[in-house]
């Protein structure tokens, strides 16, 4: 019998080492992510795997499962703990190594594996780990598994059974290489900054975007998990603007960033300026729609209104739906609409055939983007940027809360705007077109300017983001006006970075 987890031990002593420890908050709204050593242990990892394997039975699939892990200092050992849970759950476990999130997804097709739990704590910050879990591919979890999931751990609902078994398969990440270079090579030469900070990406960009024929400007490629120069996460200004500087030392066409597990790929282009995700989106949705006709996208809520007010995009027929931000449920809304792509504020970008298998690859994105160049010979990535209408956006911003109140405070924010709305009272001077509370809420006022609230799925955070079409000083009066709401709630405290 394996005994129950508890959420609280102390390191150090007796009970951390011979008890599962598991903080019920780690299990989120589509994915798993803990403070290792504060929120679980490596006990509390077997538990999870026996967890799983049980989950997986309940579903009714083959208990096969693929895995990997990141570059961490403590990914490895992590990964051993979520085998040893899994196979003695009964489950046959195909090992491909140290692997981006996209390559683990991959080897469910290549290996024809119906299950995947990726080890990775994605861009959070050294400390963090986690798990992403799928049992249909190329989906992953949603709300619904996940709190199964956390109702078995947490109350020891394992299932040991015979049968669990062991397989490495060396050398894997070459099949994955192969798989996206086994295509024409650009026509035009273009010169790439491919960085990574440091992270798994670092071990396999380079080489997919030479073998393309783009010629590489390698950027923090060398692998390191201490994150000695920023965080690998394309969303965050400190690395979009060393890939902005190395663009301009090098005179290069693009800069390509890289998130710490490979899945998310940020833009800067030839002149040294961030492309936020999803104005990149609205590029590569002109691009595919010309090439397909009445093509359908899928946008996150945190996306631009470009999506829907674009005329390159009406008069090419793209059909948009907005959905709610998280990877797991852009995916699954990309695949049950048979929609071209899915595009997603971060940079989690779903390609489905021709283009990808409907997972989020960070170096499909980038070929995406390459090949968008490719075709446009005459034309730079600022070019193609400077067509879009212009807007004002700004980044993705992350005011801390916990977990136990973030949602209660959104709740809260809801119905804030929806009594404002009823009551036609104005926000940020002018009165609401429209609200979106599909997830959190992202209120439309008359100009079409906007301001989204919602809750962080994986980190204890609430996402506020802001756009105008009218001005800068809009965008900044959106702002205001959201930020006002969320500092009438204490529980809310400082940003993560602010326009």
């Amino acid at each position: 019998m394996f005994p129950k987890p508890k959420p609280v031990l102390v390191p150090n002593t007796y009970a951390y080492e011979s008890e599962p420890m598991v903080k019920a908050t780690g299990f989120r709204e589509y994915d798993a992510r803990w403070l290792f050593g504060k929120e679980i242990n490596l006990m509390g990892i077997q538990a999870l795997g026996m967890g799983l394997g049980a989950l997986i039975t309940e579903l009714g699939v083959k208990q096969e499962v693929v895995t990997g892990h990141d570059f961490r200092g403590y990914s490895a050992s992590i990964k051993y703990a979520l085998i040893s849970g899994l196979q003695a759950a009964g489950c046959r476990v195909h090992d491909i190594g140290l692997a981006m999130t996209p390559m683990a997804y991959f080897a469910q097709f290549e290996l024809d594996v119906p299950c995947v739990a990726m080890v990775t704590a994605s861009h959070n910050d050294n400390g963090w780990t986690g798990v992403k879990m799928g049992a249909n591919r190329p989906l992953t979890f949603g709300p619904d598994e996940m709190t199964r999931l956390k109702e078995i751990v947490l109350n020891a609902e394992f299932k040991n059974k015979a049968g669990g078994s062991y397989q490495f398969h060396e050398n894997f990440p070459a099949r994955y290489i192969a798989d996206l270079t086994r295509r024409p090579k650009l026509k035009r030469k273009l010169k790439a900054v491919v960085a990574c900070g440091n992270g798994t990406a670092g071990a396999f960009a380079p080489q997919v975007m030479e073998a393309i024929g783009c010629e590489v400007v390698p950027l923090d490629t060398e692998l390191d998990h201490t994150f000695p120069k920023y965080n690998p996460n394309p969303e965050d200004m400190e690395m979009l603007h060393a890939i902005r500087d190395a663009v301009l030392k090098h005179k290069a066409d693009v800069g390509l960033g890289f998130d710490g597990d490979g899945d998310r790929c940020g833009v800067v282009d030839n002149t040294g300026e961030e492309i936020f995700a999803d104005k990149v989106g609205v590029m590569l949705a002109r691009d595919m729609s010309a090439i397909h006709k009445d093509a359908q996208f899928v946008v996150d809520v945190k996306s631009t209104g470009l999506f829907v007010t674009d005329p390159v995009l009406q008069k090419q027929g793209a059909k948009i739906d907005y959905w709610k931000t998280g990877h797991s449920y852009m995916k699954r809304r990309t695949h049950e609409m048979g929609a071209l792509a899915g595009f997603e504020k971060s940079g989690h970008f779903f390609f489905n055939r021709p283009y990808g298998r409907g997972y989020d690859d960070g170096l499909v994105s980038a070929i995406a983007v390459c090949d968008m160049l490719d075709r446009a010979p005459a034309k730079s990535m600022a070019d193609l940027k400077n067509a879009l209408p212009k807007t004002w956006s700004s980044p993705t911003m992350s005011p801390h809360c916990a977990d136990e109140a973030k949602y209660g405070v959104v709740d809260s924010v809801v119905k804030h705007f929806e009594g404002l709305q009823k009551r036609g009272e104005k926000v940020a001077g002018q009165k609401i077109r429209d609200l979106v509370t599909v997830n959190g809420v992202r209120v439309t006022v008359e100009d079409g300017s906007w301001g989204l609230v919602r809750a962080s799925s994986n980190k204890p955070e609430l996402v506020v983001v802001v756009e105008s079409p009218v001005a800068e000083q809009r965008m900044r009066d959106m702002f205001e006006a959201m930020d006002s709401v969320l500092r009438t709630h204490p529980e809310v405290g400082e940003y993560n970075q602010k326009i």
